[in-house]
């Protein structure tokens, strides 16, 4: 079994214009049209079992359509393949409620993304996001390091920040993407290996060196490493090779490729 923890997808009516637009900005390459089926019709390519789809917010007056779009998704029995979270935004009124509303409609988690949403990830609205969501027992995946449609730019969630928000916080559900910080994994190594936060591995095997994905594996413990693509942005069946090829013991593969999704999903 294999579980694809960090996926996107858009309403059909705007995946085009979305893909187009994120691919200019950041010089990407996407393997799908960016809509549900472009996403299954990966899933299906890949072999895998299921994905989470992540929406980001990058208006706090976009949470209304994003979560309606986002329990249309949930509800068809069509893409029983995909478990999509919802999104949240800082600047967010009532965040309290709103993320009391996606629990109360089963959605199991919330994608914050501090570039897109022009903030830092030590500020108060993101701390009050990571609180609800431990009171409400939600996963929070943060974008953590680089994006590369911001290079050049000062990094808003860098491994020193996050790691003042895991103190303060200590919520068990919160996942770094991009291996805990993109393009910054000596510092990831150094600074939040072994805290009790999981890591994704989204836009990160074609990147990292095998060395320092197993020094930053072995420090931070297989427990808590997520098997993710950044599909579109990723071909998942690349990446799931390129995870096989570094001959894990088979337990370690299994825990990143779907256990620990598993577990963390409560399925």
């Amino acid at each position: 079994m294999i579980i694809d923890f960090h996926t996107h997808v858009f309403p059909d009516k705007i995946a085009q214009p979305t893909i187009n637009a994120l691919k200019e900005r950041s010089n990407g390459n996407p393997c799908t049209d960016g809509t549900v089926a472009g996403l299954l019709k990966a899933i299906d390519r890949a072999g895998i079992d299921m994905a989470v789809a992540l929406p980001v917010l990058t208006k706090p007056t976009q949470f209304d359509s994003v979560t309606k779009f986002v329990c249309g998704i949930n509800a068809n029995p069509e893409n029983k393949k995909i478990i999509s979270f919802g999104g949240i935004h800082p600047d967010c009124e009532d965040i309290d409620g709103k993320l009391k509303f996606l629990k109360d409609n089963g959605i199991k988690g919330v994608k914050i993304h501090p570039d897109y949403q022009n903030s830092f990830i030590n500020i108060d609205g993101y701390v009050n996001i990571l609180k609800c969501a431990k009171k409400y027992d939600l996963i929070v995946v943060t974008h953590a390091g680089v994006d590369d449609g911001y290079l050049g730019e000062t990094v808003k969630c860098p491994p020193e920040m996050v790691l003042e928000v895991i103190q303060e916080v200590k919520h068990d559900k919160f996942v770094l993407a991009h291996y805990g910080g993109h393009k910054q994994w000596n510092t990831v190594l150094n600074v939040l290996a072994g805290e009790k936060v999981y890591f994704d591995t989204a836009f990160t095997l074609h990147e990292i060196s095998e060395k320092t994905f197993k020094d930053i594996l072995y420090k931070h413990g297989d427990d808590r490493i997520l098997f993710a693509t950044d599909c579109p942005w990723r071909e998942i069946k690349s990446d799931v090779e390129i995870l096989k090829s570094y001959g894990l013991d088979k337990e370690t593969e299994e825990k990143i490729f779907y256990k620990n999704a598993i577990k963390l999903l409560d399925l």
